[in-house]
């Protein structure tokens, strides 16, 4: 079954789905995705509000069971997008980018493998490897479903993707910190409370600890050589097609450039961009 022999009203409610999804969501992710054309708008839009079902399974406050078992569901999903009988509606809505742009089942299988990460309880400083793996799957993996909708065919797309993925998954953690404790969450790797001498993985002791700081700069730091990296493999992709990435990459490396000005030690004091910051931003990357 196609989106196009799929009932009409089907169709257009699984679109107002989507679009209550991402309209409710509040998220810097819009900002990127507004200088699309309309379909690849419409197609990132759905893959954003697969993403955000998901990413609300895994913050649930349920037992790890029921937010496995749930994900579980997400997962014979995809199985029947991809047999061309989905059944919920942001699946419905995907029907037609999975086939327009050639979207892959492993990049959605992939971010529910990282949200099942992220549903356990208490995550708590992962190794540098685990926190690596878990960017791949919840933020590469959309970034490699992403530069398939942008258009761009260039061989260095999915690294665009994975560098870009880790840099803004770094800096969300940086952001979140204060957040994600209140959950009893601590994404700072194992392996750099070690090297600061952090002798604990609690997360309000790891907040209020004096060498929290100088954890965060080198955070900071990989995330700015990420950023770098992302910069050095796009020289070869069409500047057209990555409209949305550069204006992501400058979104996202804006709130990093606020979170280091404001300092490690106001945690409690959130760092977000106004309306007109992202206005601006899109008019000085997005519109050309």
């Amino acid at each position: 079954m196609s989106d196009t022999t799929l009932p009409s009203d089907d169709l257009a409610d699984a679109w107002k789905h989507v679009h209550r999804v991402v309209e409710t969501s509040g998220s810097s992710f819009i900002s990127g995705m507004k200088v699309l054309p309309v379909a690849r708008r419409k197609a990132m839009f759905a893959i954003y509000a697969f993403c955000r079902e998901v990413d609300d399974i895994a913050d649930d406050p349920l037992p790890y069971a029921e937010k496995k078992k749930r994900l579980a569901d997400w997962r014979k999903e995809i199985d029947l997008l991809y047999a061309g009988t989905p059944t919920k509606p942001t699946t419905l809505a995907l029907l037609g980018p999975v086939r327009d742009y050639d979207l892959k089942k492993k990049d959605f299988i992939a971010l529910i493998d990282g949200m099942d990460m992220d549903a356990q309880d208490e995550l708590r400083a992962p190794s540098m490897d685990e926190l690596k793996l878990y960017c791949s799957r919840v933020a590469g993996a959309v970034g490699l479903l992403s530069v398939r909708v942008f258009g761009e065919t260039s061989p260095t797309r999915d690294m665009v993707a994975l560098t870009l993925g880790q840099a803004l998954q770094f800096t969300n953690i940086l952001r979140d910190l204060h957040e994600d404790a209140g959950r009893g969450r601590l994404y700072l790797p194992s392996d750099l409370l070690e090297k600061h001498k952090i002798g604990s993985d609690d997360p309000e002791t790891v907040l209020a600890h004096p060498n929290l700081g100088a954890l965060c700069d080198e955070l900071a730091d990989m995330a700015e050589q990420s950023f770098t990296e992302t910069i050095l493999a796009m020289t070869d992709c069409s500047k057209k097609a990555m409209r949305p990435a550069i204006v992501m990459l400058h979104v996202y490396q804006t709130i990093l450039d606020q979170l280091r000005a404001r300092g490690w030690n106001r945690l409690n004091e959130p760092v977000r961009l106004s309306k007109m910051r992202k206005i601006w931003i899109v008019a000085r990357y997005g519109l050309f």
